[in-house]
């Protein structure tokens, strides 16, 4: 090579080493703040060695290389993507980063998602103040408002986290940091998509499946899809519901019908127990006339209790079909509110949906069992259960009273008030005058136990006869009742009471003697004054006159209770 070569090669270096000493300045490998392509030349204990170029290499952490897992990711000879942080140092190092240059990708793909309007995937971490922070990729932290989560608010944040789900950036600066998501603006992008859809199906009679999403106390709101529809709480069930939330939660799916429909208001009325068919349809057939059936007590009203006897089919226990033998004043008194009863189907009208229930029926009615066992003329004991002006009430068997009227008490006392001979709880006997089936009552004489005295009573009870333990039956304030033989009363009045007889009492035994017989009024009068002593003939009298007429014969009483027979066994 002569001079002039030689010259001419050593020019040529030396312009190649300006140039590339001038490319090291100039940051030919990168700058500061750049992220450049780099090519491990080692992976060390605690660092991994990373070549940029222009002879220039970085010493990265480890812990930047390994995964979730403690695995290294690399080796040497890989290429990795590393953020230039400074340039070289006193070892003549670059500080590099890769973490940053991953976090500096993943900000300009959120920002190209930004400006194109693309969704970005994220999962929700944790709950902060007024909504939720979002982790997406590269581990960037955005955050989610409260008001943007859903499309109505969500009482409880907590159950969201974990969740993931794609989202609208609403919000974005790469130099603060800040990312802010809307969740809510892609649900209501689809809303919108799925109320078109819906509207051009939807047509009144269709069964649709929807989500419950509210409930009210009149009813729950259902989500078609995109568009709501109202289920009444009466269209909810063929049965009883008091509250919608009996029958449903928010989130619940259901099948219901469309009943009504109005494309301009889009308002749309729904049916769920219109998808079943109607339980009175078959009610004829499930419950007839006689059949024992059991059921919940729903309701209680003054007039009877409502009983469930499957749902949407109710019968009523009248009160009057409760007992037999007890006067039920209210129906709480023998039923309770959800409380399970057998009773007796009484009667079914499926078009008018009702259904009549008896609870008596389960028991004898005590009427017939008396009926089968008592006739006319039958003698019966009983004690006195109450007591008018017109009669007195002998229970004969539970459940069947029979009435003594005040004219078949006595043959001999014709007293202004039964309670004169009689007292509440007294026992008695009678016997059955006549049986009246249609209206279920029974009518008894006291008095026809014994044959009629009057025929004889002047032969047996002569003027001037003394009584020595006379019985007295009955204290009035007008006198004494005192009876002389089974069958026979008398009646001393107060003036003819001697000293000791004004204080006797009901039960005591009295001296007394005959003074006076009314044939006329059937009516025998005595006194306990001056006995043994010769006195005039008494006028009649009467005991305290009644208002009404005297009865008639005896013969013309028999016939009015037995129609002309009488047979005492």
């Amino acid at each position: 090579m002569n001079q002039t070569q030689t010259a001419a090669a050593d020019e040529g270096m030396d312009s190649f080493a300006a140039l590339f000493e001038q490319s090291i300045a100039e940051g030919d490998f990168g700058n500061e703040g750049e992220i450049v392509v780099g090519t491990i030349v080692a992976v060390n204990r605690d660092t991994v060695v990373v070549d940029i170029g222009g002879k220039s290499e970085g010493a990265i952490p480890l812990k930047e290389f390994i995964d979730a897992t403690g695995t290294v990711t690399v080796k040497a000879g890989d290429t990795v993507d590393v953020y230039i942080e400074s340039r070289e140092n006193d070892d003549g190092l670059v500080t590099l980063s890769k973490e940053k240059a991953d976090k500096m990708k993943v900000w300009d793909e959120i920002s190209n998602a930004c400006e194109a309007d693309e969704l970005i995937e994220g999962t929700i971490s944790q709950r902060v103040k007024g909504g939720l922070s979002v982790t997406i990729k590269g581990g960037v932290k955005a955050f989610l408002p409260g008001s943007q989560v859903d499309l109505r608010p969500i009482r409880n944040l907590d159950k969201l986290i974990g969740q993931t789900y794609r989202f609208k950036v609403i919000k974005f600066n790469k130099k603060r940091g800040n990312i802010v998501l809307s969740r809510r603006v892609l649900l209501e992008r689809e809303r919108d998509e799925m109320k078109q859809k819906t509207l051009q199906t939807l047509t009144e009679g269709m069964t649709v499946k929807g989500t419950i999403k509210n409930i009210t106390e009149y009813g729950a709101f259902v989500d078609l899809g995109g568009i709501d529809g109202l289920l009444h709480i009466t269209d909810m069930s063929w049965g009883r519901v008091n509250h919608p939330n009996e029958v449903f939660q928010v989130g619940d799916e259901v099948t219901v019908k469309v009943l009504k429909y109005n494309p301009e208001t889009e308002r749309v009325s729904l049916g769920l127990k219109q998808t079943q068919e109607d339980p009175w349809n078959h009610a004829e057939e499930a419950y007839p006339a006689g059949k024992k059936v059991r059921g919940k007590v729903m309701s209680i009203t003054d007039y009877g209790a409502f009983v469930e006897l499957e749902p949407g089919v109710e019968g009523l226990i009248h009160v009057s079909e409760m007992s037999w033998t007890k006067k039920v004043k209210h129906p709480s008194k023998l039923l309770e509110l959800t409380q399970e009863v057998e009773c007796q189907v009484l009667e079914v009208d499926a078009r008018a949906k009702r259904i009549s229930l008896g609870l008596k029926q389960l028991e004898p009615d005590p009427w017939m069992v008396f009926t089968d066992k008592y006739n006319p003329g039958d003698k019966i004991a009983g004690k006195v259960r109450s007591i008018t002006d017109y009669g007195v009430f002998v229970g004969i068997e539970e459940g069947v009273d029979g009435m003594v009227h005040r004219s078949d008490l006595s043959w001999s006392v014709r007293a202004n008030n039964p309670s004169d001979l009689y007292k509440k709880g007294d026992d008695v006997e009678a016997i059955i005058l006549s049986i009246n089936h249609d209206e279920k009552k029974v009518s008894l004489g006291i008095k026809q136990l014994w044959d009629d005295p009057w025929p004889s009573m002047h032969t047996e009870f002569p003027m001037g006869r003394v009584f020595d333990d006379a019985l007295i039956i009955s204290v009035v304030d007008y006198g004494l009742f005192v009876r002389l033989r089974e069958g026979v009363e008398g009646f001393i009045a107060k003036e003819e009471l001697d000293e000791e007889g004004q204080k006797a009492k009901a039960g005591d035994t009295i001296r007394a003697e005959m003074m006076s017989l009314d044939t006329s009024e059937r009516r025998v009068f005595l006194t306990s004054k001056n006995i043994g002593a010769e006195r005039p003939a008494p006028a009649p009298r009467k005991v305290q006159e009644e208002s009404a007429k005297p009865a008639g014969t005896l013969g013309d009483l028999i016939k009015e209770k037995l129609g002309g027979k009488l047979e005492l066994k």
